[in-house]
């Protein structure tokens, strides 16, 4: 990686743990997260991996981003797609213009090759979420949108997608039936029992693959976080 790529990297959001101190626990972590999914598919090819939440705040975009790139670090060409189209953030984790992303492949009017963006990260790539779309339900669950995934599939080896929570909105389940995985984030002392259990009937009613759950802002005595994966 070009040094000048690097400093512009390392000035990105503290959440890139994973990038700013690989050798920390909480990077550790996302390692093994990255290595039970990966146990997950020991007999077939995961091209494919969805990455929500029940409700807001509860840390998707941090672990897809971080997952994103332990992935990405293991010599996998990645891509992550914000398919939040309704409040996108990996533009501003990685620091990427968010002119035309993914809503605008989707109406015809980027094509995929110039809206995939690269990033600071070797095999890391970023497909914004392009401008908000009055009809993201729509695009998901469109015919366009099973093509582009087609097409980037032939592209990259693997495809992370940081989607909406599953209680908000029906996005999440439009994607979970695409992808080959879902992983289903909830924050400790935060996530009510009764909202993690309702998202998991929603994923498994929209024929999802729940590959696990990923528990995140359970704190240390040092007021550090770290992140828990469990089999489904």
């Amino acid at each position: 990686m070009a040094v000048s790529n690097r400093k512009k990297f390392q000035k990105m959001e503290r959440n890139l743990i994973t990038f700013e101190d690989p050798k920390s626990p909480i990077s550790e972590q996302y390692r093994t997260i990255r290595t039970n999914i990966q146990f997950s598919f020991i007999d077939e090819t995961m091209r494919s991996l969805m990455v929500t939440s029940a409700g807001p705040a509860e840390g998707k975009s941090t672990t897809a981003a971080n997952l994103a790139v332990v992935f990405a670090q293991q010599g996998k060409k990645v891509l992550l797609i914000d398919a939040d189209l309704r409040k996108p953030t990996a533009h501003y984790t990685f620091r990427l213009n968010n002119y035309a992303g993914l809503t605008s492949v989707l109406t015809h009017s980027s094509s995929l090759s110039s809206a995939c963006q690269e990033t600071g990260a070797e095999n890391l790539y970023v497909l914004t979420s392009g401008p908000i779309p009055p009809n993201p339900a729509e695009l998901l669950s469109s015919k366009t949108m099973d093509n582009c995934l087609r097409e980037l599939q032939s592209e990259f080896d693997l495809i992370i997608f940081d989607t909406p929570p599953v209680l908000a909105v029906t996005d999440a389940q439009i994607l979970a039936n695409k992808c080959d995985g879902t992983i289903l984030v909830v924050a400790s002392g935060k996530t009510e029992i009764a909202a993690a259990v309702k998202a998991k009937e929603l994923l498994e009613a929209a024929n999802a693959k729940l590959l696990g759950v990923v528990l995140n802002q359970r704190k240390h005595r040092e007021g550090q976080h770290y992140y828990y994966y469990e089999y489904k």
